[in-house]
């Protein structure tokens, strides 16, 4: 009988995996893929950190945990994942796109007051001064996070899965779970290769959430694919880490915001939108960017919004589950007391997951909560 079952071990999962073994718990992390992979939510060899969360005050002691634990993980590994290379923010009284909640820009204004981080506004003078990669309009401005910067992905969930095994965690990647039964005493997993038993159960799946457990929860996620693209800078020291921040953008007239990242390891300039036209099936979901949406996001998107930037390079995509309101869920199921969900984090997630890896280590081993939760709570969905 294990301390603790994790399914996925993405971001949320090989952080659960790594802050349960390193307390010395008996961990068992399952995965149906080999991680890090390409077929979830954390990879893409980016992502965006940034500690004033315009999606909710509530994200901001998580994402201050966070960057303490990325530093500790460097120390423990001797592996570079997080660079603090600034963040920009870019909007207009003119946006028409929603950044994940209505006013991101406004909000991650109040939160970066709210809670003494250090931030600058910019206008867009003061943009095009520091930051002359941009085509900003007049009418723009700009919030500037000097904490803000990027984790590799990849790099983050290899050394929390190593670290995890350093600590006596048993990890099985390649194998599916078939069933998962509650009972009086504890959880039981069955996988295609064994059946597997536990105290608690963290369910860490993403998109594969509502065939593991509840197809209730099939009404609470919806999946989305999202393209990821990297276009080649004429000037690459223009664009490098140094003198190029990560950012966040609602162009005047559109009604997509943009994000990306400066070119680091010999590659492209990384920019993306994010799109919920449609919703997909995670098992048959196209992985690869067509030519066609190639074309249109240099013709939308780069173009007219970056000097410099010529032919796409490399493509990749990714998942979404997003929650109604664009929300997490961070919760035991009603019936369900010994399992815990972490999951829908509808496209913010990745950032916040160290520290959230350390609250399911903490409610699996029945210690004390180190964050306040309750905002993330199935109830709120009725």
């Amino acid at each position: 009988m294990h301390d603790a079952i994790v399914l996925g071990l993405g971001a949320m999962g090989a952080s659960a995996s790594y802050q349960l073994a390193r307390r010395g718990a008996d961990v068992l992390g399952i995965d149906r893929f080999s991680p890090p992979h390409i077929h979830g939510s954390s990879h893409g060899a980016t992502r965006i950190t940034r500690l004033a969360v315009g999606e909710g005050e509530q994200y901001v002691p998580l994402a201050k945990r966070s960057h303490e634990i990325w530093r500790e993980i460097e120390a423990a590994t001797g592996t570079g994942l997080f660079v603090q290379n600034g963040g920009l923010i870019i909007s207009s009284a003119a946006s028409k796109a929603t950044t994940h909640v209505a006013d991101f820009f406004g909000k991650t204004v109040n939160a970066a007051r709210a809670h003494a981080i250090a931030h600058e506004m910019l206008d867009a003078a003061a943009i095009r001064a520091r930051f002359p990669q941009f085509r900003v309009h007049d009418q723009e401005m700009g919030y500037f996070e000097p904490s803000a910067g990027f984790v590799r992905p990849e790099g983050a969930i290899a050394a929390q899965i190593s670290l995890a095994e350093n600590h006596g965690a048993e990890i099985r990647p390649g194998e599916s779970v078939v069933d998962v039964a509650v009972s009086s005493d504890g959880v039981k997993v069955t996988t295609d290769r064994g059946n597997y038993r536990a105290h608690r159960l963290v369910v860490a799946a993403g998109a594969w959430l509502p065939r593991l457990l509840d197809r209730r929860f099939a009404k609470l996620l919806k999946v989305y694919r999202q393209t990821l693209f990297w276009f080649s800078p004429e000037d690459a020291a223009l664009y490098s880490p140094e003198r190029f921040p990560i950012f966040i953008w609602d162009p005047v007239g559109r009604t997509q915001p943009i994000y990306g990242f400066p070119a680091i390891d010999g590659t492209g300039v990384k920019i993306a939108t994010e799109q919920y036209e449609s919703v997909c099936d995670p098992e048959s979901v196209a992985v690869a960017a067509t030519s066609a949406e190639t074309a249109a996001m240099h013709r939308d998107f780069v173009a007219p919004q970056f000097h410099g930037l010529g032919a796409c390079v490399d493509t990749a995509t990714c998942l979404y589950s997003v929650t109604p309101d664009s929300h997490f869920i961070i919760d035991t199921p009603p019936g369900m007391e010994r399992i815990l969900v972490i999951s829908a984090c509808s496209g913010h997630g990745f950032k916040h997951s160290p520290a959230i890896g350390e609250a399911a280590a903490a409610w699996a081993m029945d210690a004390p909560p180190p964050f306040d939760l309750s905002a993330f709570r199935l109830s709120r969905f009725g």
